[in-house]
């Protein structure tokens, strides 16, 4: 089955310069995006993989989830500074039909379980939504 999702078209050298950028994140992790990654590696959280540092055109996303095209972003207290950057590049994002869901750096060091059920609670509104990409939209086709 063929995806009709956009896509951002990116020259194979910006896509390898992504590739080594998000090596590079993943060799230092925050303490937030690893603790959460600890839970969500392997496939702990109800048997659905995620990817962690992924390239997605020009930026790299802390988590994604290729099958409900999820990302997840942890902000610490840098994303306090870059709200205008972070609304710019989550609105391109959910342009290529991706859905965006922020947790609080604070959130996950602090309270584990709650994240994890946030992240499922996406999962299920994802789930239960049909896609406009996947023609399950409303309206007369």
């Amino acid at each position: 089955m063929k995806n009709d999702f956009p896509r951002l078209e990116v020259s194979p050298e910006i896509q390898r310069k992504m590739l080594g950028l998000a090596r590079e994140f993943r060799k230092e992790p925050t303490s937030s995006e690893d603790i959460l990654w600890q839970a969500l590696r392997g496939k702990k959280l109800d048997g659905i993989k995620f990817r962690r540092q992924q390239p997605v055109g020009y930026f790299v996303v802390d988590f994604y989830n290729s099958v409900y095209r999820l990302v997840v972003e942890v902000d610490g207290l840098i994303h306090e500074s870059q709200q205008e950057a972070d609304a710019s590049r989550q609105q391109i994002l959910e342009e290529l039909g991706l859905t965006v869901l922020r947790i609080k750096a604070e959130v996950v060091e602090k309270n584990l379980p709650m994240t994890l059920n946030l992240i499922r609670d996406r999962i299920q509104q994802i789930q239960n939504s049909p896609s406009p990409f996947m023609g399950e939209g409303r309206g007369g086709g």
